[in-house]
């Protein structure tokens, strides 16, 4: 069950990581959201503070690749 908790949250994260009109904008709200679910899926198997951080990686690319995706470096 915790594979597909985690499977749903990085699709949100990468989802939500779309915030901002910039690279970094985009890549720093992913990693906040990305943070804040991998937070609260890591409470669930006693260890948010790896949750928080695998999150936040998953988040921040999740935004960088969105911005590449919209200025159309990547298809």
């Amino acid at each position: 069950m915790s594979k597909s908790i985690s499977i749903i949250a990085f699709i949100a994260a990468m989802a939500l990581a779309g915030c901002g009109t910039t690279t970094g904008e985009r890549a720093g709200s992913g990693a906040l959201m990305g943070a804040a679910g991998g937070a609260l899926i890591g409470s669930l198997s006693a260890d948010a503070g790896a949750g928080a951080l695998i999150g936040a990686g998953a988040g921040a690319l999740g935004g960088y690749l969105y911005d590449q995706h919209e200025k159309g470096n990547i298809d």
